[in-house]
C-alpha cells in the first residue's frame, strides 16, 4: 500500500485538516493535546470534546471583562497556570513554577503580550489572541544573578510603554505573583499594583461549555486511567511484590498516553500509612488484604484538573467492621454534602450546613469540606466551621462552577483511613456529579 505525505504527516490519517476539538491534525505542530488514545475512547463513549477556538475566546473575554470591571488598566500574570488559561499555551510547566521565566500582561482593550523563555517565543504563536510575543520575564536569580535588577527594569518599562498605548493614564495593574525585584521595578514605574489572584481566581471559576466539554473528556480519561491501576493492583498486590510507587507509575503513564500533562502530588499510600492521611507514596511493599487509598490530583487532557479520591480494599478475606463503618460514613458524608449545591447557596452557608463527622473523626478530618477546581485546585474553598474564617468567602455559587467535595475518615493511632473526593458541577438549578468511578463494594459492606 503506497504511503503518502498528506497521511503521514497527521496526527490521525484518518481524519481530515482538523481534529474533533478544531485543532490542527498536524503530527508536527507545536501545540499540545489529546492524543489518538483518548480520541478514540471518547468518541466510543459518546463524548464531544470543546471547541478549542471557543474555548480560548471565553477566557480571554471573561478575562478582559474582569479587567474593565474592577476599573483596571490591565492583568499582568506570572503563574503558569494563568498564563495557560490566558493563552491555552504551556513551556515546561513544572520547570516554570519554581523557576518563573514567562509573563502575560492583557490590558484592557484586550491586547494581549506574553514574554516567552529566550529562544521560545513560537509556543504561542498558534493563537491568534496573543498578538505579541517577546522574551525577558525571566526574574529569577538562577538565570539573570546579580544583574536581576537591571533585568527587572527594562521588563516594568516595557510593561509602562504597553499600558501607555492599550489603557492610556490607567496606572492600576493588577498583578498575580511577581518576584521581588519584578514587582519593585513596576512600583517604580508608577503603577498601583492591585489584587490580581483575585481577578484570575475569581475568572476561572466559572467555567464555559467548551471548558465543560474538556472537563468531561478530561475526566473520562483519568477515569479510564485509574480503572488500569486498580486492575493492575488487583492483580499484583496478592503476589507480594509491589510497592505503592509501582501502583502510583500506572497512573501516571496512563495519564500520559492519553495527552495528560502531570500529576500534583504523591498521595496513594496503603495500609497503615494512610493514616494518617497525607503520607506520600514510597517504596512500601503493599500486603493483601490490606486498604490502599489514593487521590489522584491529575493535570488530564487540556490541562484540566481531575481531583478525585478513592479507597480500596485489596484482598481474598473481608475487610474488618470498623473499616466498613468508616467507609460507609465517608460516603454517607460526601453524599450528603453534595446535596447541598446549587446556585445561590453561599459558602458559609456549606460550611453551616455541613453533614458532620463522628467525634472520633473529627481531628484528622479534610483540609476542607469543599474546593474549586478547574485547572489546578482553584478557588473557592469550602472550610469545616470550626475551621471558617469570617468574611474570607462570603460568596454564592454560581452555575458553571465546578467544586470538589470531599472526606478523610480515620481515627486518631488508627491503623487506616479512608478518602474520598468526587468532582461536581453546579448546573442551571442544582448539580452534577461528573464522577463515575465506583465506590469499592467490600467497603461498603455490600
Amino acid at each position: 500500500m503506497n504511503e503518502h505525505y498528506r497521511d503521514t504527516r497527521k496526527i490521525d490519517p484518518t481524519k481530515g485538516a482538523h481534529l474533533a476539538d478544531g485543532s490542527p491534525n498536524d503530527k508536527n505542530r507545536v501545540e499540545i493535546g489529546p492524543t489518538q488514545l483518548a480520541f478514540g475512547e471518547w468518541e466510543k463513549a459518546g463524548l464531544t470534546p470543546p471547541n478549542l477556538e471557543a474555548m480560548r475566546k471565553f477566557r480571554w473575554e471573561r478575562l478582559t471583562q474582569a479587567i474593565v470591571k474592577r476599573g483596571y488598566g490591565g492583568l499582568l500574570m506570572f503563574d503558569p497556570l494563568n498564563i495557560r488559561y490566558a493563552t491555552d499555551s504551556t513551556n515546561m510547566q513544572l520547570w516554570n513554577a519554581h523557576n518563573p521565566f514567562r509573563a502575560v500582561l492583557l490590558c484592557a482593550d484586550g491586547y494581549m503580550v506574553i514574554w516567552d523563555y529566550k529562544n521560545s517565543p513560537f509556543l504561542s504563536e498558534f493563537n491568534p489572541l496573543v498578538r505579541e510575543q517577546r522574551s525577558g520575564a525571566d526574574l529569577f536569580y538562577f538565570d539573570r544573578g546579580d544583574k536581576v535588577d537591571v533585568a527587572a527594569d527594562v521588563f516594568a518599562n516595557e510593561v509602562r510603554l504597553l499600558m501607555a498605548a492599550h489603557a492610556g493614564d490607567n496606572k492600576k495593574l493588577a498583578v498575580d505573583k511577581a518576584m521581588l525585584h519584578g514587582y519593585r521595578a513596576l512600583q517604580a514605574q508608577g503603577f498601583e499594583i492591585m489584587e490580581g489572584e483575585e481577578v484570575t481566581e475569581k475568572t476561572r471559576a466559572v467555567k464555559g461549555p467548551d471548558e465543560i466539554l474538556a472537563m468531561r473528556c478530561a475526566s473520562h480519561a483519568c477515569e479510564t486511567a485509574v480503572k488500569a491501576m486498580e486492575d493492575f493492583a488487583r492483580h499484583s498486590v496478592p503476589l507480594g511484590m509491589t510497592s505503592e510507587d509501582d501502583i502510583w507509575a500506572v497512573l501516571h503513564a496512563e495519564n500520559i498516553r492519553r495527552g495528560g500533562e502531570w500529576i500534583e502530588t504523591r498521595l496513594l499510600a496503603s495500609g497503615p500509612r494512610t493514616n494518617p492521611w497525607f503520607q506520600e507514596c514510597g517504596p512500601r511493599i503493599v500486603q493483601n488484604n490490606e486498604i490502599v487509598a489514593f487521590d489522584t490530583d491529575l493535570i488530564g487532557s487540556y490541562g484540566i484538573c481531575v481531583d478525585i479520591s478513592r479507597t480500596w480494599w485489596i484482598g481474598d478475606e473481608k475487610p474488618r467492621p470498623d473499616m466498613i463503618y468508616a467507609m460507609q460514613h465517608a460516603h454517607e458524608h460526601i453524599m450528603t454534602n453534595m446535596e447541598m449545591l446549587k446556585p445561590g447557596v453561599t459558602i458559609p452557608e456549606l460550611s453551616a450546613n455541613t453533614h458532620k463527622l463522628d467525634d472520633k473523626f473529627q481531628a484528622q478530618k479534610y483540609g476542607c469540606l469543599m474546593h474549586g477546581v478547574g485547572l489546578c485546585d482553584e478557588w473557592p474553598l469550602v472550610a469545616y466551621p470550626d475551621q471558617a474564617v469570617a468574611g474570607a468567602f462570603d460568596y454564592a455559587l454560581e452555575p458553571g462552577m465546578v467544586l470538589c467535595v470531599e472526606a478523610a475518615v480515620g481515627e486518631v493511632g488508627g491503623d487506616f483511613s479512608i478518602k474520598l473526593e468526587d468532582q461536581v458541577l453546579i448546573t442551571e438549578d442544582g448539580y452534577e456529579n461528573l464522577t463515575a468511578y465506583p465506590f469499592d463494594a467490600a467497603l461498603m459492606g455490600r
